[in-house]
C-alpha cells in the first residue's frame, strides 16, 4: 500500500521501479496493479503508429512540447524493437525526446517488444495504468512500427494516429485493410517532400470507398493532417483534430466511449487469462518428468505437435474443471 500511495501521489522513482518490475514480469507487481486499477481511467491515451522512418518519434517530441505549453502533464511510452541477439532494445525513441527528460511533468519510458507482435509489448497496458494512476493528463504511446499487423493500439488508445510520408501510394494500397480499421487520424509527415498531394488524395479515395460501404449512422471520418514535425509545422492542427475526436468519442451520451471501454476491457481480460494460463501450463510442463519424452516423441515423429498440444490442453482443462 505504501507503493500505491506514492504512485497516486505522483512519485516518479516508485513508478519507475514498478514499471521495471512489470516489464520484467515480477509477480509482486500484480498486487500493486490490482490496487491501482480503481484509480485509472482519467488520462486520455493517444497512440501513434506507422512504418519505421516516417518520423513518429520527432512528431511525438513536438506533441510533448505543445501539450506542455498547454499545461498538460504527460506520460510517454515508446515501444522499441528487441534485438533477436542480445534481447535488448535500441531505445532510440527516448534519445530523440531527451530535451524533455528533466521536466518533472513528463515521464518518458521505453519498452522493448521482447518478441511480442501487434506493435505493443505485453506490459504496455499495465504501464499505461501506472501513468494514469499517477495523474497524467495525456499518455502518448508510440508503437514499434510493424505495419498492417499493428492493431493492438486500437483497443488501448482513445485516439489512434497513423503516420505516413509522401510517396507511400503503393504502401497505402498494401496496408489499407489494416489502417482503415486502426486510424482515427492520418498524418502525412515530412510534407515538404515530393508527392504530398498524391499521397493525401490516395488516402481520401480510400476513405471515400470505405464510407460508401458503411451504414447511415453517424461515423467518424478520419481527417488527414500534413505535418513537418522537424520544423513543428502542422502539430497545432494535429492536436486540434485529436481534441475533435475526443469530443466525438465522449459525445452521444457517452455511448461511443463506453463501447470503446468495453472493447478495451474485453481485450485486457482475454490477454490476462491467456498469459497466465499459458505461463502456468508451460511452467508445469517443463518441470514434469514426461517433458523430455514428449520432445523425443516429436523428434522421432511418434506424435505430431498438434495432437500432443490437444492432449496437454485437454488434460489441463479437465483438472481446472474438477
Amino acid at each position: 500500500m505504501e507503493r500505491v500511495e506514492k504512485i497516486l501521489a505522483g512519485d516518479i522513482r516508485t513508478a519507475a521501479k514498478l514499471i521495471r518490475d512489470i516489464d520484467d514480469g515480477i509477480p509482486s507487481s500484480r498486487e500493486v496493479l490490482k490496487a491501482l486499477y480503481p484509480h485509472t481511467g482519467r488520462a486520455y491515451v493517444v497512440g501513434i503508429s506507422g512504418f519505421p522512418g516516417v518520423g513518429k518519434s520527432t512528431l511525438v517530441d513536438q506533441m510533448i512540447q505543445a501539450y506542455r505549453e498547454a499545461g498538460k502533464s504527460l506520460g510517454v511510452l515508446a515501444v522499441d524493437p528487441t534485438s533477436p541477439f542480445s534481447g535488448g532494445a535500441i531505445l532510440g525513441d527516448r534519445i530523440r525526446m531527451q530535451r524533455h527528460g528533466t521536466d518533472p511533468d513528463v515521464f518518458i519510458r521505453s519498452l522493448a517488444t521482447r518478441g511480442h507482435f501487434g506493435g505493443l509489448t505485453r506490459s504496455t497496458r499495465s504501464v499505461i495504468d501506472v501513468l494514469d494512476a499517477m495523474g497524467k493528463d495525456i499518455i502518448l504511446v508510440e508503437t514499434v512500427g510493424v505495419g498492417q499487423d499493428e492493431v493492438d493500439i486500437v483497443t488501448t488508445a482513445h485516439t489512434t494516429i497513423i503516420v505516413l510520408i509522401p510517396g507511400m501510394g503503393d504502401d497505402i494500397q498494401a496496408i489499407k485493410a489494416g489502417i482503415l480499421e486502426v486510424a482515427d487520424i492520418f498524418v502525412v509527415n515530412k510534407a515538404d517532400r515530393e508527392g504530398l498531394e498524391k499521397t493525401m488524395n490516395d488516402l481520401r479515395v480510400m476513405l471515400d470507398m470505405n464510407n460508401a460501404q458503411g451504414n447511415a449512422e453517424e461515423v467518424w471520418r478520419p481527417p488527414i493532417v500534413a505535418t513537418e514535425a522537424i520544423s513543428n509545422k502542422g502539430v497545432a492542427e494535429l492536436l486540434s483534430e485529436i481534441e475533435a475526436h475526443k469530443v466525438f468519442l465522449f459525445g452521444h451520451g457517452g455511448a461511443r466511449l463506453r463501447e470503446h471501454l468495453r472493447q478495451k476491457a474485453f481485450r485486457e481480460l482475454i490477454d490476462t487469462i491467456r498469459e497466465k494460463f499459458v505461463a502456468e501450463v508451460v511452467y508445469r510442463l517443463k518441470n514434469s518428468e514426461a517433458f523430455e519424452s514428449m520432445i523425443d516423441d516429436l523428434v522421432d515423429k511418434r506424435i505430431d505437435p498438434f495432437t500432443l498440444g490437444d492432449q496437454i490442453m485437454a488434460e489441463r482443462i479437465n483438472k481446472c474443471l474438477k
